[in-house]
């Protein structure tokens, strides 16, 4: 059974956010694939429990009058990956979310309990990173939105401040129209795995596809939270696409990128799925936005 001090239903936003304030310890309860497990392992046993999985005012995609893609926390990845606006617009990020854990995670976990979780290793935040995503927050002030990069504090922490729950995550259509992108996640084994590393890739290619207009690149499990990789960005934006921008793109990314010896990986293997993966994941991305590395 589970070791729960009690359990608070919130019957919409506002609700919600009325009970963060009553209860400031209580943990927020979304889709439960995360929270459920800790409080079985006895790391949240005890706690009071704010559940927000019936406020069916935070599920869905939909597009707002000036493009903006914005997708409710509680939207489950099975929903994400099968939802036409995603396929039309960011199909990677269904793609990535189809990698977390196996049907039944995915059928029950959202996107929302995925980013506040703060992990970097999850498989949605790199791709997310790669799209500029903002996050929003509703609480007593009323919304804020950030940058998602400014969500992550650090592992395992979000800019999540007293009474607030995250609402939804937005796609300005200036950060997904014009770009193709590619997700590459390595595990140990093909299913059910956390990633080892993650790598994102989203590139814009001039029109006549002979150029690198702009470039975005995503890791997870680079750093203690997903990070973009700003100097590479940087340093071959405008870049003329040939043979080897490819290697030197995978060569680069080693600047930006600072992994650390765990149990599932050494540093040094991550160093180098790093370099690979980027350079693989923009190999794809520039075939998928109708470019040639010859």
């Amino acid at each position: 059974m589970y070791d729960i001090k009690a359990m608070y239903e919130a019957s919409s936003v506002a609700d919600a956010v009325k009970l963060r304030q009553q209860h400031p310890e209580a943990v927020i309860l979304a889709g439960g694939s995360d929270v459920l497990i800790k409080i079985r392992e006895g790391k949240l046993a005890g706690r009071e429990m704010i559940s927000i999985y019936g406020l069916d005012e935070l599920r869905g995609v939909h597009l707002e009058e000036d493009g903006t893609l914005v997708i409710g926390s509680l939207t489950s990845f099975s929903h994400i990956t099968a939802d036409p606006l995603i396929q039309e617009h960011i199909g990677v990020l269904g793609e990535a979310v189809d990698m977390v854990g196996g049907p039944q995670i995915r059928a029950i976990g959202t996107i929302g309990g995925n980013t506040c979780n703060g992990v970097t290793s999850a498989d949605s935040a790199s791709t997310l990173f790669a799209w500029d995503a903002q996050i929003e927050l509703t609480g007593p002030d009323g919304v804020r939105i950030l940058p998602i990069a400014q969500f992550y504090l650090g592992a395992g922490k979000t800019d999540i401040r007293p009474g607030e729950i995250q609402t939804s995550i937005r796609i300005p259509k200036k950060s997904y129209e014009g770009y193709k992108g590619f997700y590459i996640k390595y595990g140990m084994r093909r299913a059910m795995e956390i990633a080892t590393t993650g790598c994102s890739v989203n590139v814009k290619l001039s029109d006549d596809k002979k150029t690198l207009e702009d470039l975005r690149i995503g890791f997870g499990v680079a750093a203690p939270v997903p990070i973009r990789a700003v100097k590479t960005e940087e340093k071959f934006r405008k870049a003329a696409l040939s043979a080897d921008l490819a290697d030197q793109i995978g060569e680069a990314v080693l600047e930006d990128v600072t992994p650390r010896d765990s149990w599932r990986a050494s540093k040094d293997l991550r160093l180098h799925l790093c370099q690979t993966l980027a350079k693989d994941a923009f190999c794809e991305a520039v075939k998928r936005s109708g470019g040639e590395l010859a």
